[in-house]
């Protein structure tokens, strides 16, 4: 038996030792790989806090267009989920300053990638057994997508990381509260007092683990709202513990109370401040898409079973969704597929538009795949494991054809804006505000860490009054070079990039 904990430990601590190595792939990549928009976004008001402070209350980003919200934004303002993600990147370079900012910001979705896939497996342990506990978290820290997203300057997989927390947790604590006795009274002081310590020693563990998961679920709800959908579990093993006898724990009410709480406060605060809130309500069904053809191939085919399982990996769901009614407790692994439904039938526009969406969905899909890998593992046909051996093949083909995809991912496919964004800092001051017209993407902007447009909203001379110093093009034609030099001096012109300087003529 002893022999056994060690090896589950031994092989736990290889799947998420390896899961950690392969996201370290590209970790010196300049920011400007797969989605460098938000990534841009997210790192700049990492940046301002190393730089300028930390005020959380008024994050900031380079970007000062009016792209994000339709209004003028001088401050740049950018209000979207609370800067948890980025208050902890920018203190972790303000504390050790031994890698980039940047660099800061994947280690801290790696770390959160390899805490997720360690949460994951102990609900799913807890839940069903140890074998599908560890095809689960191999699945979460090895599915290519999720290698790649679980490296990213986002705080997605932050945010992944905390709700599972705040279920674990959660779990943790319905079944103390059910264990835990109400009171020490006089009775229970005449006992021994060995018999005291226990039932207080339960007593800490109940307040302990409340804690704990109402941290991560405050948490996960602030770093990214729609974290919300992914909390099902909760409530599910709310009921499970205590019946209709839920809505008469008192303990449950404060929890729900206080876990919501901070992200509404939040919102009713950067209400004042709608030039920076960027708009968010096509998110949900702006292009009409929802539960059209074109819905169902988008996220059901090109991500589902293209993107994230590589084609062959698709058996495994199958198999597992089949297999679901089989699962211990199949009902809890269910609520983490509805959470995952309604999450991309309700923000329908955005899952669509934006792959990087899916990232809280990947639980659920290594539940499944999971579930569906146990069931082929013990499979035999006439005392031969071809179960195993189908399992084996279908791993390989699905990481392989997954892989295919996302390598590309990673690939910096603009090399001209990292050369621009070297020479701006060389031949600009700090404070220039400068006009990089890439089609409001904040990313040829972020380069040159300086604040500025990302776009040409208004003609140039307005953007002059408005402050801007410099104007920058990348991989510019003849003509466009042609036609800005007979207004504005050219600071430098090469292949890849053009720097004017707006208060100069030629």
């Amino acid at each position: 038996m002893k022999f056994l904990k060690n090896t589950t430990l031994l092989t736990l601590l290889l799947i998420l030792l390896g899961g950690f190595v392969v996201r370290l792939h590209g970790f010196d990549n300049p920011v400007g790989d797969w989605h460098s928009w938000r990534q841009s976004e997210t790192a700049s008001v990492s940046r301002n806090f190393a730089q300028d402070g930390f005020d959380l209350l008024h994050p900031k980003m380079d970007n000062i267009s009016n792209v994000q919200s339709g209004m003028d934004n001088p401050e740049g303002y950018f209000f979207v989920e609370f800067p948890l993600y980025n208050a902890l990147q920018a203190g972790l370079f303000t504390v050790f300053g031994i890698f980039t900012v940047e660099q800061w910001g994947r280690l801290v979705s790696i770390f959160s990638s390899v805490a997720a896939g360690l949460f994951l497996y102990l609900i799913v342990k807890k839940h069903s057994n140890i074998a599908t506990g560890l095809f689960s978290v191999f699945f979460y820290m090895f599915i290519p997508f999720n290698i790649y997203y679980g490296r990213t300057i986002l705080p997605d997989a932050t945010m992944t990381m905390a709700f599972l927390g705040g279920i674990y947790f959660f779990d943790k604590f319905i079944d103390a509260l059910k264990s835990t006795p109400k009171a020490v009274t006089k009775a229970t002081k005449k006992k021994s007092s060995v018999s005291q310590t226990v039932q207080l020693d339960k007593k800490s563990h109940t307040v302990l683990y409340f804690f704990l998961s109402l941290f991560f679920t405050m948490s996960a709800l602030l770093l990214k709202p729609h974290a919300i959908f992914f909390l099902l579990p909760i409530i599910y093993l709310a009921f499970k513990g205590f019946g209709w006898s839920t809505f008469k724990k008192w303990q449950l009410y404060l929890f729900a109370l206080v876990s919501v709480a901070p992200l509404l406060a939040w919102r009713i605060w950067i209400m004042q401040y709608p030039e920076g809130i960027p708009a968010s309500q096509w998110l949900f069904n702006g292009n009409g898409i929802r539960f059209r053809p074109s819905f169902f191939r988008w996220i059901f085919y090109e991500r589902l079973t293209v993107l994230i399982s590589g084609y062959i990996g698709v058996i495994l769901l199958l198999v597992g969704l089949v297999n679901l009614r089989k699962v211990k407790e199949w009902l809890f692994f269910a609520t983490f597929m509805v959470s995952t439904l309604l999450f991309v039938a309700i923000v329908a526009t955005g899952n669509v538009q934006h792959d990087y969406y899916q990232i809280p969905a990947i639980p659920s899909i290594a539940i499944l795949m999971a579930i569906g890998s146990y069931y082929l593992y013990i499979w035999k046909f006439r005392a031969y494991p071809i179960g195993r051996i189908l399992l084996i093949l279908i791993i390989f083909g699905s990481f392989y054809y997954s892989w295919n995809i996302v390598k590309d991912f990673f690939n910096i496919n603009n090399r001209s804006m990292i050369a621009a964004g070297a020479a701006v800092q060389r031949l600009t001051p700090e404070d220039s505000l400068i006009v990089a017209n890439y089609n409001g993407d904040s990313a040829l902007l972020y380069q040159f860490n300086r604040k500025g447009w990302a776009s040409l909203q208004n003609p140039v001379p307005e953007l002059i009054k408005k402050g801007a110093d410099y104007l920058v093009l990348i991989n510019a034609s003849d003509e466009e070079i042609t036609m800005w030099k007979k207004d504005y001096k050219a600071v430098e012109l090469t292949e890849q990039y053009s720097i004017f300087d707006l208060h100069k003529k030629p």
